[in-house]
């Protein structure tokens, strides 16, 4: 079976793949919207793709999106996130 793609998601195999497996589905696991939200907010004025090469970095950094983990980080693990080369830090 075919499966019809977005004209934007063609050119590279991560957007292939991130339309092909997870544009357009439902989403209801807390880790997961919480993924998304870190996400978005490194996307600022960036293009998707580019966040999602990224995304084992930040998967890693932010203990696999779990909320109740980044909301106890210390000082140590944010200055630690603001020196990590693999996020993207915008200014």
């Amino acid at each position: 079976m075919k499966i019809t793609r977005c004209t934007w998601c063609e050119k590279h195999p991560i957007y292939i793949d991130y339309h092909d497996q997870e544009w357009g589905v439902l989403v209801n696991d807390d880790n997961t919207l919480f993924e998304f939200l870190i996400l978005e907010g490194a996307q600022a004025g960036l293009s998707w793709l580019t966040i999602l090469k990224k995304r084992d970095n930040y998967k890693k950094a932010f203990y696999n999106f779990e909320p109740n983990e980044v909301a106890n980080f210390s000082e140590k693990q944010v200055e630690y996130l603001l020196k990590n080369p693999g996020l993207i830090r915008n200014k």
